[in-house]
């Protein structure tokens, strides 16, 4: 059984918890105001899920980050080291203020990530999807028809692998998109960020095919 951290449990570190509890993983949910502000989630996930501290939740075989970008320095880079670490983040500048490097382009969200965790093997994933969305696209185990694909991008082959394997079993496919440094082509603003899978006013959600996220992505201009 894999035992899945959250390091942010908001809307999409939440949704994520659940389609993994769903799926017959433990959860450890932190954020940055303490335990005991997730105690209500835990209960309501079942008895797969318990509260913990940041450090705890770094403890688990795969970490997920889902925290406001201008948050990443507070991310437990000790605990980390060695992890497969999942990148959810997204830099919006209106609420993370302006951070030179990335309005450059000299790097992406999850690379300045990557570089705070230098240990950790970063993957993205998850953050080019409505939590809505996220979690009435996911499939079953098992079940091929209308299985929504998102894309990942990372350095670690291993740990893209690892991270392939845990989007299966919540019930999504992936599409590589390659290294870190191409991770811009599913950051805001390009045409795999939300469009494929229907407006945000529709909460079921539209299924995107492999195909689909794949046309997306290489649509991508800078």
């Amino acid at each position: 059984m894999t035992t899945v951290g959250f390091i942010g449990s908001g809307m999409i570190g939440g949704t994520v918890a659940r389609l993994s509890v769903a799926a017959g993983h433990q959860v450890v949910l932190s954020n940055s105001r303490g335990p005991e502000t997730l105690e209500e989630l835990a209960r309501e996930l079942g008895p797969l899920a318990r509260a913990g501290t940041g450090a705890q939740a770094a403890a688990g075989d795969i970490v997920v980050v889902a925290i406001p970008l201008r948050a990443y320095p507070s991310v437990p880079a000790g605990p980390l080291a060695g992890k497969t670490v999942i990148d959810a983040d997204n830099y919006y500048p209106q609420r993370d203020g302006q951070i030179a490097e990335l309005d450059s382009g000299a790097v992406t969200s999850s690379g300045l990530l990557q570089r705070h965790l230098s240990g950790s093997h970063v993957v993205k994933a998850f953050n080019n999807i409505f939590y809505r969305h996220l979690l009435s696209l996911a499939r079953p185990a098992g079940v091929e028809r209308d299985v929504t694909f998102l894309p990942i991008a990372g350095d670690d082959p291993a740990a893209k692998q690892a991270v392939t394997a845990f989007l299966d079993s919540i019930g999504y496919g992936t599409v590589d998109a390659g290294s870190l440094a191409d991770s811009w082509r599913q950051e805001p603003g390009t045409p795999v960020y939300g469009a494929p899978y229907g407006p945000f006013s529709q909460v079921a959600g539209t299924p995107a095919s492999e195909d689909t996220v794949r046309a997306a992505l290489a649509a991508a201009t800078r």
